[in-house]
């Protein structure tokens, strides 16, 4: 198959390795760009929980953070390992699921994403919030003709849509093959493990048998 990978530039490479092997042409055309908001550290004692709901989050955070680093939970694998480790990671890669799995009380707890991400988990813990990047949507000239094209946030999905609709498409995960739907693209596949390895084990099991 030929299949489109729309990460932003400088994170595609991982992922187009794992496709390449199993045997698939890949094209890189990125759909989202990733823009820091600002270098002012971020306190981060007398926190119980840092709570980070990306890899993008977990290298901000990491940059501009200071003092003791309190426990740290994160939506999943990947973001766990832009981290170097958590010590809780969502077993469901959603603010729904890292929010159920979070020990109560929770005490004071800091929760780092992007510019407008959702907040049910902050506003379900009383945390404090602070945005560290926001993500562009890009519109290139031509979309590349693919079998199949692969999304990793709801603003990548958005950005596709904008230039196809019903396209097929696998996503990293449940939030963002919700927005993808809304968006009007054809889910075909969702990884079950929110990572370059999931995506990858999730477009191997759509090759037909034989």
């Amino acid at each position: 198959m030929k299949i489109v990978v729309t990460r932003p530039k400088g994170q595609e490479q991982e992922l187009t390795l794992r496709l390449e092997a199993l045997g698939h042409e890949v094209v890189h055309c990125p759909l989202i760009a990733v823009e820091p908001l600002g270098d002012e550290p971020i306190d981060v004692s007398g926190y119980d929980w840092v709570v980070v709901t990306s890899a993008n989050g977990a290298h901000e955070l990491l940059r501009r953070a200071r003092g003791d680093m309190p426990r740290l939970a994160a939506i999943g694998p990947a973001t766990a390992a832009a981290l170097g480790g958590a010590d809780l990671v969502a077993s469901v890669s959603t603010q729904e699921g890292l929010l159920a799995e979070l020990p109560r009380p929770a005490g004071r707890v800091l929760f780092v994403a992007a510019e407008a991400a959702r907040t049910l988990l902050p506003d379900a813990l009383d945390a404090d919030v602070v945005a560290v990047y926001r993500t562009v949507e890009l519109s290139p000239r031509e979309l590349p003709r693919a079998d199949l094209y692969v999304v990793a946030s709801g603003s990548a999905a958005r950005a596709l849509a904008a230039l196809g609709s019903a396209l097929p498409v696998v996503s990293i995960g449940p939030e963002t093959s919700r927005a993808a739907r809304m968006a009007g693209l054809d889910v075909v596949a969702e990884a079950a493990v929110h990572s370059a390895a999931g995506i990858a084990a999730a477009v191997a099991a759509l090759r037909p048998a034989g």
